[in-house]
């Protein structure tokens, strides 16, 4: 589920006629957590990229049922079939502490944040 590859070719990665994933974004003094509700989708249809800024969320949501010949659809809301999700995250994330978890269709991505040296050298002219 979890892919912290850096080398993976994103691009490549996500498709042009997928669904679009909602999501919030929360950051804690610690951490970045992510959090989408992804009813009607098993863990081994989700996958997850991370980086030092960027996450994205891919996934599938299988319809297992079969539509009956002469059926109308009145209201058509629920997105069936790929989706995809990339956020580009407030503070810089370590990829290798990250943790998901997918609980009652709620999936929630808890990323510790990085420590980032923000000490810039300042030289006096003479």
């Amino acid at each position: 589920m979890l892919v912290t590859d850096h080398a993976l070719d994103q691009e490549a990665w996500i498709q042009p006629d997928e669904g679009q994933l909602s999501v919030d974004v929360i950051e804690t003094y610690e951490s970045v957590i992510i959090r989408a509700a992804i009813a009607g989708v098993s863990v081994e249809d989700v996958d997850i990229y991370i980086a030092e800024d960027v996450v994205t969320v891919r996934g599938n949501r299988h319809l297992d049922q079969k539509e009956e010949v002469g059926s109308t659809y009145h209201f058509r809301e629920c997105y069936w079939g790929g989706f995809s999700r990339t956020i580009v995250l407030p503070a810089h994330v370590r990829p290798d502490g990250a943790d998901a978890l997918m609980k009652n269709g709620v999936l929630t991505i808890t990323l510790p944040k990085a420590v980032v040296e923000t000490k810039i050298p300042i030289r006096f002219e003479e």
